[in-house]
């Protein structure tokens, strides 16, 4: 098995490689922005093993992107939120939606700037307001025609559009 750590490269993307470079990560993070909270709810949407799983948020939370606090409604169990360095990958993660619909297949999900409702561009700006948005004032939805796929209930929750950061109620 590979490592993850670049220790000869004198480099700020190695470093940050080294945080969300690994298989998976970069979903749960997205996955974090929709507002997925709980494990099981990561689970059901990302089809990923407990283990894998387990481990990824681990490392997330040990390396400051999630925190984990108690979950008031289940005891012994955690809720997942995204800390500041968390929500400053918004922009990485964007731009691979963008890129990825560009040359791969078109994103499932459009971006809208809650304030004036205006599709972001692929730069991440709202052109009505000559803004680039926090994440917490964009809002996620269905691209016309996608996402009917999946059943699991973050799927079914997510059908409806949903402010990035808003925890998303599963179920």
């Amino acid at each position: 098995m590979l490592g993850k750590e670049y220790e000869r490269q004198e480099c700020s993307l190695a470093r940050a490689l080294e945080v969300i470079g690994e298989r998976w990560t970069l979903l749960i993070v997205r996955d974090a922005f929709y507002g997925v909270q709980r494990f099981n709810d990561f689970h059901a949407h990302l089809d990923i093993p407990k283990a894998v799983l387990s481990d990824r948020l681990n490392g997330l939370v040990e390396d400051g992107i999630l925190e984990r606090r108690r979950d008031p409604e289940h005891a012994g169990r955690h809720l997942y939120a995204l800390t500041p360095a968390g929500r400053d990958l918004w922009p990485v993660l964007h731009a691979m939606l963008v890129w990825g619909g560009r040359y791969r297949e078109p994103n499932s999900r459009v971006f809208r700037h809650s304030r004036c409702g205006t599709l972001l561009d692929d730069a991440g700006a709202c052109p009505a307001c000559g803004t680039t948005p926090p994440p917490e004032e964009i809002v996620s939805e269905l691209r016309r025609g996608r996402g009917k796929v999946r059943s699991d209930p973050v799927a079914v929750a997510l059908r409806e559009p949903h402010r990035l950061l808003e925890p998303l109620q599963v179920g």
